[in-house]
């Protein structure tokens, strides 16, 4: 086996991207503190063609050095907005027959690998702070909540290694559609 040059792997350009058909998945980050966790699913969101990603309350928004250190030029792809009030993000995409969803961990939780996508629907999925995790006014909101599986000691992931855990589950799911 011979490892493959970047010139090798056939990635899209800019505007191939943008032009692309996007995975049916918006991401919300809620009160995100660290920069490289927003970085990180900026580049997460970039690999599974995520249609968007809302940046809410006190998560930072491009352009900023060190989300650009770990997004690696994936915030000139990804189509993000920035939105104060997560609450009203969540009422409008359901609006918008948008079925959202948060990811944490809560009474009568959908764990992952039992949650069923539906052909030609959309999903939002909302991560919340590294310490508070999602607000209860937006689990509240949301249609329903997704429990990734743990088995060990800790008592959570961290965020961006959730979300790409998460989209990639989701993202295998529409495919197979």
């Amino acid at each position: 086996m011979r490892k493959l040059a970047n010139s090798e792997l056939e990635r899209k350009n800019i505007d191939e991207f943008k032009k692309a058909e996007k995975t049916p998945i918006i991401i919300i980050l809620d009160d995100i503190r660290s920069l490289h966790n927003i970085g990180s699913v900026f580049r997460t969101s970039d690999a599974f063609l995520i249609e968007k990603i809302y940046l809410c309350g006190i998560t930072a928004t491009p352009p900023n050095k060190e989300i650009h250190k770990t997004a690696l030029g994936a915030t000139e792809t990804v189509v993000w907005e920035y939105a104060k009030d997560v609450l009203a993000v969540i009422e409008q995409l359901k609006a918008d027959n948008v079925a959202v969803f948060a990811v944490e961990q809560v009474e009568h939780s959908i764990m992952l690998n039992d949650f069923q996508v539906v052909a030609h629907q959309k999903y939002a999925l909302v991560f919340g702070n590294e310490v508070k995790g999602v607000a209860q006014e937006a689990i509240h909101l949301c249609d329903g909540v997704i429990e990734i599986p743990q088995l060990g000691t800790k008592h959570s992931l961290n965020i961006s290694v959730s979300a790409g855990i998460v989209v990639w589950d989701l993202f295998q799911k529409i495919a197979a559609l």
